[in-house]
């Protein structure tokens, strides 16, 4: 298992960062279209486990978002914005209140707000990688630190579960872990990165507002990331599913590599957007 993990860790890297660094945005906007075609039809079978046409609901939204990014005929802001009403009106408050029974219209509707929202990520994924490559990277690894925190304070100092009936995993001590190592890492890269990290997020955020409003922004993005982590994991256990899918070996699927970012990625676009 970590061999495969490894493997296609290593094969996603040699596409993605050649993408990245060379800044072809043709190039880019074509494997932005892949994923999102794939987390379209993760997203069409958590919420119906049993559907046999996913695959043909991916396939047309995925040429309507390729037309789209493609020829720039689509407001990132909107989408941006949209996204994260849907998360603080609908997808926050249902791990409090619960997902409707599978098969019911309330059921279709969510599937279809969750869409949108996914929509939302990658509309917000071109939108921080127009301001540059960097800035989208350093907004990745807000993230990513914040999840690998959260996974080593919670190993060791985890007792008060956070959310036993989603995700037993999970605890306070891990989210506050996670955050306080995006605060300090964030902090030292702004204050100690030059340069290099002149363009990041934290950085222009810092230099726009403050310290006092990247720290809110910061703790923001951890807390949103964390919701959208729950989030999936509450629709897999309701679909009885243990991976969105097995598209990347050793991974799952691509929901569940991105399940903390498609909320996250629309509140950083909106923020970014200021800067």
């Amino acid at each position: 298992m970590l061999r495969t993990r490894v493997v296609t860790a290593v094969v996603l890297l040699a596409v993605l960062l050649p993408v990245l660094y060379f800044k072809n945005y043709l190039a880019f906007a074509v494997v932005a279209t892949v994923f999102f075609g794939a987390a379209i039809w993760e997203c069409f079978r958590l919420f119906n486990p049993d559907t046999h046409n996913a695959h043909v609901i991916a396939l047309v939204w995925a040429a309507v978002f390729a037309m789209a990014v493609i020829t720039g005929h689509t407001n990132l802001s909107f989408w941006a914005a949209l996204s994260v009403a849907l998360w603080i009106a609908r997808f926050a408050p249902s791990l409090k209140i619960g997902l409707p029974p599978l098969h019911t219209p309330a059921n279709t509707l969510l599937s279809l707000v969750y869409a949108f929202a996914v929509v939302g990520c990658f509309a917000a994924i071109v939108a921080l990688y127009s301001h540059s490559p960097l800035f989208l990277l350093s907004v990745l690894a807000i993230v990513w630190v914040a999840d690998i925190g959260a996974y080593f304070c919670g190993k060791a100092f985890g007792k008060r579960k956070l959310a036993p009936s989603i995700s037993p995993g999970k605890s306070w001590e891990g989210a506050i872990g996670g955050g306080i190592a995006v605060l300090v890492l964030a902090g030292l890269s702004v204050q100690f990165g030059g340069d290099a990290f002149a363009n990041t997020f934290a950085a222009a955020v810092q230099h726009r507002y403050g310290w006092p409003a990247l720290v809110v922004v910061l703790v923001l993005m951890v807390a949103a990331s964390i919701v959208g982590d729950l989030f999936e994991s509450q629709l897999k256990r309701r679909a009885g599913m243990k991976d969105s899918s097995n598209l990347l070996p050793g991974h799952g699927g691509v929901l569940d590599r991105i399940d903390a970012l498609v909320p996250v990625l629309p509140l950083a676009a909106l923020i970014g957007a200021r800067l």
